[in-house]
């Protein structure tokens, strides 16, 4: 069950630390009755950058596989052949 706190709960922070690391997830700060930021554990906020960086780098292979059957990929050699005489080195 998502844990949501009003702002005013994190004046006692010993309090507020013991309530995020007690939590299973992010923890909802509420402002005014309205959302207002989430807090999260450290090790939950870099599991979460590892999904992310994982999704992106996962998302870049299929890109690379569809590129590569299409046709539209270039041998490195050839590329870099390209670079240097369009700049001149």
């Amino acid at each position: 069950m998502p844990v949501c706190v009003p702002i005013k709960d994190m004046k006692d922070t010993a309090s507020f630390a013991k309530t995020i690391e007690n939590a299973r997830g992010p923890v909802t700060v509420t402002k005014n009755g309205y959302d207002a930021f989430v807090v999260m554990k450290s090790a939950d906020y870099e599991a979460l950058q590892q999904d992310l960086a994982q999704t992106r780098l996962l998302n870049r292979m299929l890109l690379a596989e569809h590129e590569y059957s299409s046709g539209k990929y270039s041998d490195g050699d050839e590329f870099l052949s390209r670079i240097r005489e369009s700049h001149g080195l």
